[in-house]
């Protein structure tokens, strides 16, 4: 289907859901449920379609039929507060006021702006006895009365995920009010929530130090801190919350967090197994606890031990996806009998929330590609895949466009026009490519020399980008790269200075550390401006080998254009057409490091990165698997151990399904070893 042809679709559905929506509003019950019953056929994942159903279908007294859509619902939209509330309301109408109040108690977790969820869980409580809670329901129904309409109303769409409606609606507030606290601080969580953490940790610090006593607004900006990986400052900020409020768990994790960030381990696992013994009998966060606790001991190389906690996980919770995939993310765990039982189980289930779903099935995946069961394993492969995709917002165009406006804008005659540019400093090597390049190995034999820290995939160039691009983005004539161009030279300097400052806090004093987030290969003139005389590696793998390996791996975060055989080949085939380019443009600037060369021939492959990166020789780094170092990556236990050929053609077992991507491939099969 075109994009033109799409659009129209999806016009055509929103001016529906507009007029149903109106529909209920006039209470024409019976015709708006007709319409989301006939346009639900269309789109019947819809989350608002969905939702109109179930309150009509409640309405027209079919409370029933008002729950199924609402479970059908939550299968596809769990977070969606206004689900739960309706559920509560459902159970109103059937008299049952336990589960009434368990559901507007999941609505307002979600969501703290819904007046109707406070108002009918202070009257449900006042009907059970409970004067407590029904005093505690009263405050925050009060103190919603004290906001203004539109900070109500752009919570709620935040809460839900609707982030720019929500932004363009408390931007143009605070531009008609002037300050107001709490739009400031939801201005800052729309912020964070998009990733432009700079103008968040602003307002927040803005909010602070105006009411410095405010708790919800010093957790905000603790997390922000985080999330600009200003560790140790974060833990400043906890330490004063905790100060006040040592019990609160919602401090304790994030303070368990921020160790994690700073590579702390030990620390986080003893803070995470003192939430876990300080909860409540069947604490539902009992798994995420079990399952970040053996994160970190999988991190710090105690596989056995990781081991243990990921099965306390599923014990916790059977449909548990993360701890299963989680457990075949080691590489070396092979599943039971029984617990493929269970997974098969789980997954099949209608009530398995789609996150759950898809990290089954990559599990299943694993697990049967492991017993040769390959046809099965491939199904799973290729359901976990299009799952995710269908929540990914990825467009391959975006991706092929900057590779466009690099080639445009980074040229030969730009670079030589801008020697001189940057800092002197040698200390940061990167290592580029695509994800399942053979990356975690090259940093592992890296970081086994006594020169040389290994760090992790670290965010920092990808966030100066963002920060370049600008906060109003337009994806079709984008900032970045022409703002290279236009850029002092005293501001390349200032972003290298910036970048050795805020990558500090993973380093102990070794001269040289690596970088090793792979998609920084887009951003090689941008690295190169900042560190002429930085060390830059390219992690290159055979095409069909790398492009399966990706297809099979599910991301913790990001890499969105691997849950595709179309997706991951054009993004291998624009990967290859830029480094082709920066050859080109900045020629003898990288070394290109193929993984199996690194296979076939250890001890040589070691001294050509050495050599390259101004090292002397140590067996140290022919050894790597011997070398005691937190690793982070989906690798992580592959690289603990001698090197091995025999996953340089595992992808052949799948041969027969991959006739796509060989044919998506087409020159890149041969190009990529020129």
């Amino acid at each position: 289907m075109t994009a033109t042809a799409t659009a129209h679709v999806t016009s055509t559905v929103e001016s529906e859901v507009a007029r149903i929506r109106a529909l209920v509003k006039e209470r024409r019950f019976a015709e708006g449920v007709a319409g989301a019953t006939a346009l639900r056929v269309r789109v019947p994942e819809n989350r608002d379609v969905l939702y109109l159903l179930a309150l009509g279908q409640r309405q027209l007294t079919r409370t029933a039929d008002a729950l199924g859509t609402l479970d059908q619902l939550e299968r596809f939209h769990p977070g969606y507060s206004r689900l739960y509330q309706e559920r509560g309301h459902c159970h109103v109408a059937m008299k049952e006021a336990p589960q009434a109040i368990q559901a507007f108690l999941r609505a307002v977790t979600i969501n703290p702006a819904l007046p109707a969820s406070w108002g009918m869980l202070e009257g449900l409580y006042r009907m059970c006895g409970d004067a407590d809670n029904a005093g505690r329901a009263a405050a925050h129904v009060a103190k919603l009365k004290t906001l203004p309409q539109e900070v109500i109303t752009a919570t709620g769409l935040f809460s839900d995920g609707d982030l720019v409606a929500a932004e363009k609606m408390i931007r143009a507030f605070l531009l008609a009010h002037g300050d107001h606290i709490e739009a400031m601080r939801l201005l800052a969580r729309i912020g964070a929530a998009l990733e432009v953490f700079d103008d968040a940790e602003l307002l927040l610090e803005a909010v602070l130090e105006r009411f410095p006593d405010y708790s919800a607004a010093r957790y905000d900006y603790a997390s922000v801190l985080l999330g600009r990986h200003k560790h140790s400052q974060a833990l400043i900020e906890l330490d004063k919350l905790l100060g006040v409020d040592p019990a609160n768990r919602q401090y304790r994790t994030l303070q368990a967090t921020a160790a994690v960030g700073l590579g702390d381990h030990a620390r986080a696992i003893t803070l995470y197994e003192d939430l876990l013994r300080d909860a409540p009998p069947r604490s539902p966060n009992a798994a995420e606890l079990h399952l970040s606790i053996a994160h970190s001991l999988k991190t710090l190389g105690r596989q056995s031990d990781a081991i243990g906690e990921y099965r306390a996980a599923t014990r916790e919770r059977s449909d548990f996806g993360d701890a299963y995939w989680s457990l075949a993310n080691l590489k070396t765990y092979r599943f039971m009998d029984a617990e493929l039982e269970d997974m098969r189980t789980a997954e099949a289930l209608p009530a398995t929330g789609l996150v759950d779903r898809y990290h089954l099935c990559f599990a299943l995946g694993k697990a049967c590609e492991d017993r040769g069961e390959y046809a099965e394993s491939w199904g799973y492969y290729e359901r976990g895949n299009a799952l995710k995709r269908a929540e990914s917002r990825y467009r391959p165009e975006v991706i092929e466009l900057n590779t466009a406006n690099q080639k445009s804008v980074c040229t030969r005659k730009f670079f030589e026009q801008r020697t001189g540019y940057g800092v002197g400093n040698t200390a940061p090597i990167f290592v580029v490519g695509l994800p399942r390049s053979g990356s975690t190995l090259i940093e592992q034999i890296l970081a086994s020399h006594s020169a040389v820290e290994g760090t992790q995939e670290l965010a920092d160039i990808p966030r100066y980008v963002l920060e370049l691009q600008g906060r109003e983005r337009d994806f079709e004539s984008p900032r970045y790269p022409a703002v290279l161009a236009q850029l002092p030279i005293a501001q390349f300097a200032r972003f290298a200075e910036k970048f050795l400052d805020d990558t500090r806090v993973y380093r102990t004093g070794k001269p040289r550390f690596i970088d090793k987030m792979p998609n920084n290969f887009r951003h090689i003139g941008f690295i190169h401006l900042m560190f002429p005389n930085a060390k830059i590696i390219d992690a290159r793998r055979e095409p069909m080998a790398c492009c399966f390996g990706n297809l099979k791996q599910l991301f913790a975060r990001g890499q969105e254009f691997t849950y595709s055989i179309e997706d991951i080949a054009r993004y291998y085939r624009t990967y290859l057409e830029l480094m082709e380019h920066w050859d080109a443009a900045l020629p003898g600037r990288v070394l290109r490091v193929h993984h199996e060369d690194v296979v076939d021939d250890l001890e040589r492959s070691v001294r050509l990165i050495l050599d390259f990166c101004e090292l002397p020789f140590e067996p140290a780094c022919v050894e790597f698997h011997r070398t005691e170092r937190s690793i982070r990556t989906a690798s992580s236990e592959q690289v603990r151990q001698p090197i091995f050929r025999e996953g340089l053609d595992q992808w052949r077992n799948f041969e027969a399904w991959l006739g796509p991507l060989r044919e998506s491939l087409g020159d890149a099969l041969v190009r990529y070893r020129r």
